[in-house]
């Protein structure tokens, strides 16, 4: 549901795709977004909370109203943590916020730190029910773990396969940033001796691919064989 909300997102309403065209919003191939399902168990937690400790049922809509900021300021953690992670480790960038007012390293803002808890109140009182009568059913037929484990294989394999295309992008980028780098140390030594043409000429760094790969829609329309061919 989350990866279907992000496709609608940016298809209709990012910016940054002016084209509107149909664009995979996650670093997997498949239509799953680990952000959203990571968020789907902290939800899931707190929700117990109420379900479990009665007392909070006498605070009324003060204990709704500081649930679902709670709520907000964990996906919101949730999303810092996985753009850290993307950024820091991976050298991607999967959304960018920095035109946000309030944003923090273009990860996270208060608008969409908002948006998160009207998700969480919708959480709360749509989605909540049915997934606790689910959960309960499915602690009463372990034997459905088999339905689960098909689940997390190709969880697995989906990862491994997006992580091995990275690799493979962020190689291939280092190579050709090589190769640019000699074309444009013998550019600049031909316009250093002509004064004429150093006015008109602007040339980008040296690691200007590497820099690009922070645009990720093209990253997503690739595979392994179509990049080593290239």
């Amino acid at each position: 549901m989350g990866w279907f909300i992000e496709l609608v997102f940016r298809r209709f309403f990012d910016k940054t795709n002016p084209e509107h065209l149909w664009l995979n919003p996650g670093f997997l191939t498949g239509p799953c977004l680990p952000v959203y399902g990571f968020g789907a168990v902290a939800l899931f937690s707190l929700s117990l909370v109420e379900v479990y400790i009665s007392v909070f049922e006498s605070y009324g809509i003060k204990w709704y109203i500081l649930m679902f900021i709670v709520m907000a300021l964990i996906m919101t953690a949730i999303e810092f943590i996985a753009g850290i992670i993307f950024i820091k480790g991976m050298h991607i960038q999967l959304w960018d916020y920095s035109e946000e007012p309030g944003n923090i390293m273009g990860i996270i803002c208060p608008k969409f730190t908002f948006f998160w808890g009207v998700l969480a109140a919708l959480y709360y009182f749509v989605l909540f029910p049915p997934f606790l009568k689910l959960v309960i059913w499915f602690i009463e037929h372990p034997w459905f773990s088999f339905a689960v484990g098909v689940a997390f294989g190709i969880f697995i394999i989906d990862c491994a396969f997006s992580m091995h295309l990275g690799t493979v992008l962020r190689k291939r980028a280092k190579e050709i940033d090589k190769k640019s780098a000699l074309n444009l140390r013998q550019i600049h030594s031909y316009i250093r001796h002509d004064t004429k043409m150093s006015k008109f000429f602007s040339l980008h760094s040296e690691h200007y691919l590497t820099s690009k790969i922070n645009s990720f829609e093209d990253f997503m329309k690739r595979t392994p064989m179509s990049i080593n061919k290239e």
